[in-house]
């Protein structure tokens, strides 16, 4: 059976490219062997694909858009229904091919089939879409359903393993990454508690010491002027001091005399020119 993908290697359509790298990139990874059928070059490949995707999933103007997959002649799924069948790990069921033994779901469509028939009779297990596998004789169905279970709980640790978890920005600004390395999810949280609450009282620390800096250096500051304003005040009352006091008796003498010498020097100036005139009305 030849699984038959038909796509368009000449799309305009970015989302089709991307559908299309999609499903050919995990049918390459499940080893499925495929074939590519162009449409865009091959108007065969075109008119086959329109006439055997069923009505029912071709969209509402009538042509089905790649990829469409088919298997032979029976037609598989678009791009959707493929994607839902690999998140439910039915990619196989969904191809129309039995999975190979000790997948993921060769393992679930073993145990669906024990749980719906009951105990493994003659030491064989058949299924319709599994290759017989011959059993040991002497195996039931409790131990193969411990055996199935051991081995998903295996592969859930190692997964659990490989996780790492992300820490929080420290107060440098770098991000940390460390492996969860059996650490259960509490002690990781109290650990992040503790990281962020000394960073909260490292900063804390240093707020209260800025501020008590700013607050010395105000001080240093504030003392000089002080200085300068009492100086100032004591230059005032004492100039003021001055210009408050009375004059004295002597002083006051001394401004009249001199203010009487002024006038006398003013008639002598006067009286020449009352003279003169005298003379000339004469």
């Amino acid at each position: 059976m030849v699984i038959k993908v038909f796509l368009a290697s000449s799309s305009g359509s970015t989302a089709i490219k991307k559908k299309q790298q999609d499903v050919l990139g995990f049918l390459e990874a499940l080893k499925v062997d495929y074939a590519p059928l162009d449409i865009a070059c091959n108007e065969d490949n075109r008119m086959w694909m329109r006439e055997n995707v069923p009505v029912e999933k071709k969209p509402t103007n009538g042509i089905p858009l790649p990829p469409q997959i088919f298997n032979e002649e029976s037609y598989c799924g678009d791009y959707e229904t493929f994607f839902d069948a690999k998140e439910d790990n039915a990619v196989y069921a969904f191809l129309g091919l039995p999975p190979p033994p000790g997948s993921k779901e060769a393992k679930e469509a073993e145990k669906a089939f024990i749980l719906e028939n009951g105990p493994v009779k003659n030491g064989t297990v058949e299924n319709e879409t599994v290759e017989s596998e011959t059993v040991e004789n002497g195996t039931d169905d409790a131990e193969d359903e411990e055996n199935l279970e051991a081995e998903e709980v295996e592969e859930e640790n190692l997964d659990d393993d490989s996780l790492k978890r992300e820490v929080p920005m420290d107060f440098n600004g770098d991000e940390h990454t460390h492996e969860v390395g059996g650490e259960t999810g509490e002690e990781a949280a109290e650990e992040a508690a503790e990281e962020d609450a000394a960073t909260e009282e490292k900063v804390a620390k240093e707020e209260e010491e800025a501020v008590k800096d700013t607050e010395e250096a105000a001080e240093d500051t504030k003392a000089p002027v002080k200085q300068e304003e009492a100086q100032e005040e004591v230059e005032d009352d004492e100039a003021k001091g001055e210009d408050d006091q009375p004059v004295s008796e002597g002083e006051e003498d001394l401004g009249s005399e001199e203010e009487e010498e002024l006038r006398q020097l003013e008639e002598e100036e006067e009286a020449p020119e009352v003279t003169e005139q005298e003379e000339e009305d004469e």
